[in-house]
């Protein structure tokens, strides 16, 4: 119900869900992350197209680990919007367990990482591929780390029943930010997991 005061009309606090200062925040934030990420991969890229033979490895990066660990990761994505969809019909255990799932896969793709990154045949110095490969999903790793926070306390308001219908932006910004890690983490598989192969 909108209520009238000074002739102007107010809106109850909590009922307007989208396009607050909140989401225009995260967007700024995906904005300049989206920046230094396009910086970063277009270094790899001009090396990889002045020196395509010496540049790219002899023995790429294996896909065992790496293409399930996408999977794992878009399937925490869609567990973050089917959460956000619960909410916004009145399902608060649907978000509670939809944040839930998204949380145990995303600190299962940050374990996974982790293992795959100790059997690379290349290291940070042994080559500007092996150099780009670390700094470049290490940097996304750190994306992913404050995502996973940023799950941990939307998960907490939730079951403490911070939210509910329209009530519920911090969901949608909190959901915005992890939807923003999962893609940058397709480009970044292509890059430096296919790539190779593509050669």
């Amino acid at each position: 119900m909108v209520e009238v005061a000074l002739g102007r009309p107010r809106v109850p606090v909590g009922s307007i869900r989208r396009r607050g200062v909140g989401w225009w925040g995260v967007m700024m934030l995906i904005t300049t992350e989206a920046s230094l990420f396009v910086y970063l991969l277009f270094s790899f890229y001009y090396f990889a197209l002045q020196t395509p033979g010496e540049f790219l490895p002899r023995h790429p990066p294996s896909l065992s680990l790496s293409l399930p660990n996408t999977a794992i990761l878009l399937l925490s994505s869609f567990a973050v919007w089917w959460g956000d969809v619960g909410v916004r019909r009145g399902r608060q255990r649907q978000l509670v367990v939809g944040l839930a799932i998204a949380l145990l896969l995303g600190i299962a793709f940050v374990t996974i990482q982790l293992f795959e990154w100790r059997q690379q045949s290349f290291t940070l110095r042994s080559s500007e591929y092996g150099s780009l490969f670390f700094t470049i999903t290490g940097f996304h790793m750190a994306h992913v780390v404050a995502g996973l926070l940023i799950l941990v306390s939307l998960l907490v308001w939730s079951a403490l029943g911070y939210f509910a219908g329209r009530r519920s932006a911090p969901i949608l910004i909190g959901g915005v930010y992890w939807h923003f890690v999962d893609a940058v983490w397709l480009v970044v598989f292509f890059t430096f997991y296919l790539t190779p192969y593509l050669r």
